[in-house]
């Protein structure tokens, strides 16, 4: 006789199933290993996920960078981060699942941290859920779609005790 899960009781709370991540992480030429664990950056692309995913992050210098950035959006200079989404009908994944790239450019973070008066890795944290909100589908190309993507990131960023990044001093 197969055995019984045990019930949840009425007052269990029931919490949203995890989506599945495959995460690959690769390092540009020179760029030297991250003072993060995969595992946090782990943790951070899953707290951003809606639905099963495969997803590269990719940290490169500015070189790099640049490059891409001049090529994908003709933008000649290196930004901190670009996300390559691909649709699921070209790559033959069922449509629940994301594919994309996430390029983060390390010496544009570091600067922006440090001018941002940030701990480095909390700035990573944002544009890591930042790509990986974009890989889904979501934009801030105007002010609602911005209103609500600022939002969402600084809802999951909570959870990570890290402060509203787009917070502005007074």
């Amino acid at each position: 006789m197969a055995e019984r899960p045990p019930s949840r009781g009425s007052g269990a709370r029931r919490s949203r199933a995890v989506p599945a991540l495959s995460l690959s992480i690769q390092f540009g030429p020179g760029v030297p290993a991250l003072e993060v664990s995969r595992a946090r950056l782990r943790r951070w692309a899953l707290a951003a996920l809606q639905s099963d995913a495969r997803i590269t992050l990719r940290f490169v210098g500015a070189a790099e960078g640049r490059a891409l950035n001049r090529a994908y959006r003709g933008r000649d200079y290196a930004t901190n981060v670009l996300t390559f989404a691909y649709p699921a009908d070209e790559t033959g994944r069922p449509k629940h699942t994301t594919a994309a790239d996430i390029v983060v450019c390390l010496p544009v973070v570091a600067r922006e941290a440090r001018a941002q008066r940030k701990p480095l890795d909390h700035h990573l944290a944002h544009l890591v859920v930042h790509g990986v909100l974009h890989a889904q589908g979501f934009e801030h190309d105007d002010e609602i779609e911005a209103e609500a993507m600022e939002a969402l990131e600084t809802a999951l960023l909570r959870r990570f005790r890290i402060a509203d990044p787009y917070r502005r001093s007074t």
